[in-house]
């Protein structure tokens, strides 16, 4: 995750699109190492190399976004459809993922990456090349450091809160340090911008305030998506009893929901309202939807316990993310676009690992007491423990986003 930074260091100072390709290259040839991995260590290294190349796709292609997109109607619906991408991405996964692995051996599910990525890297070979890069531009060598060291320090952190006690120096040291650089780095991130026109926003009014609170945003409902997707991932084949291919199916319309969500409802809406207006009614739909699980027994019937908090929790995410990204993004010249898509992807990426780090410690602080016999009965009601943990993120990112995020519509009204 740490690489998100260099990957965007890469987008802005080799280009965009040759970013892109390069790392959708590291991405088919590590898929395929993991595909012939003949013991665990090569499995593990390719996958960590999946992880690399993929922190070099995902800064580049959102960069991509931002700066191919000028147009108010193109550029919405572009935000729309990324949106869907990092609001879902999970859910997405989960739906094509069981499939796979009902029809597929393991290692051809893992092939399936090489597909995908030369699939991605034919469209991608197809863009424009990057236009030239200004000669005065620096490397942004403060921010590639703050990022980079602070998501090192937290992961390790993180990863050593559960074995050895989150009270322990070895933790607590690493953790403070890493969430000190990764503050100090986003407030970086919302000052180095350029005034531009950008059609989704009223850019001339977005300041550096309107951005952090993006960025606190997206990284406080990544824990609410972290959680509330394993507790569905988890009910769902464990107590509902379905199928991998079958636990895919239920997602479906949770991504549906997201995407009218995120491409019908936000970016029409975009050009007419404040931002805050869509962001902050999206994030509590979306607790109202996580509320909805927190009742989840052993015998829950899918349409009428499982299904309405799915469609929520995706429709209220779509709503919330579009704006979101537009903002983030809003006033950033194109030889910034990388440094500030990084930015994004590492706060919802920092969401997501805090969010894991919360389940691992709620269930096993939930499971302590429980006899072996009983772990089985017992891990549900373990997993929706973190749900409270879930709702108040989400809840708190609107309240961040209500209070912060200030910039006025394309009109000039403010929410």
């Amino acid at each position: 995750m740490d690489c998100c930074c260099y990957g965007g260091y890469l987008a802005d100072r080799v280009g965009r699109r040759p970013t892109l390709i390069i790392g959708l290259v590291g991405y088919a040839l590590a898929s395929a190492l993991a595909g012939s991995a003949g013991d665990s260590l090569i499995l593990v290294v390719a996958r960590l190399l999946q992880g690399v190349a993929g922190a070099l796709v995902t800064p580049s292609a959102l960069a991509l976004v931002v700066s191919g997109f000028t147009d108010a109607k193109e550029r919405r619906t572009a935000f729309g459809v990324y949106a869907v991408i990092a609001g879902g991405g999970s859910a997405l996964g989960l739906a094509a993922g069981g499939w796979l692995l009902e029809i597929l051996m393991w290692r051809w599910s893992l092939y399936t990456g090489v597909a995908l990525a030369v699939i991605i890297l034919v469209g991608a070979l197809t863009l424009p090349r990057d236009a030239p890069r200004r000669t005065d531009a620096r490397p942004d060598t403060v921010g590639t450091l703050l990022g980079t060291g602070g998501l090192l320090a937290l992961t390790y952190g993180l990863s050593e809160g559960e074995p050895r006690g989150w009270t322990v120096p070895l933790v607590v040291v690493p953790l403070v340090l890493g969430i000190i650089l990764l503050v100090v780095f986003l407030a970086w991130q919302t000052t180095r911008t350029e005034s531009i026109p950008a059609a989704t926003v009223a850019s001339s009014e977005v300041r550096g305030h309107d951005r952090l609170g993006c960025f606190l945003a997206m990284l406080l409902a990544g824990v609410g998506a972290l959680l509330s997707f394993a507790v569905l991932a988890f009910s769902l084949p464990s107590v509902g009893g379905y199928a991998p291919v079958m636990v895919g199916a239920a997602f479906l319309p949770m991504i549906v929901a997201l995407v009218i969500g995120s491409t019908q409802v936000s970016a029409r809406l975009m050009g007419r309202v404040a931002p805050r207006v869509l962001i902050v009614p999206g994030l509590v739909i979306t607790a109202v939807g996580m509320l909805f699980l927190t009742g989840l027994e052993a015998d829950a019937a899918y349409a009428a316990q499982i299904l309405p908090g799915m469609v929520l929790t995706g429709f209220g995410t779509g709503l919330a993310f579009m704006p979101l990204l537009a903002v983030a993004t809003a006033a950033v010249g194109p030889h910034r676009a990388g440094a500030v898509s990084a930015a994004i992807t590492a706060a919802q990426h920092l969401g997501l690992m805090l969010g894991s780090a919360v389940l691992s410690t709620v269930v096993t602080a939930s499971l302590h007491a429980v006899p072996a016999e009983e772990l089985t009965g017992e891990l549900l009601g373990a997993y929706t423990a973190t749900l409270p943990w879930a709702i108040g993120s989400v809840l708190l990112a609107g309240l961040m986003a209500g209070l912060v995020i200030t910039v006025k519509a394309p009109g000039g009204r403010r929410g």
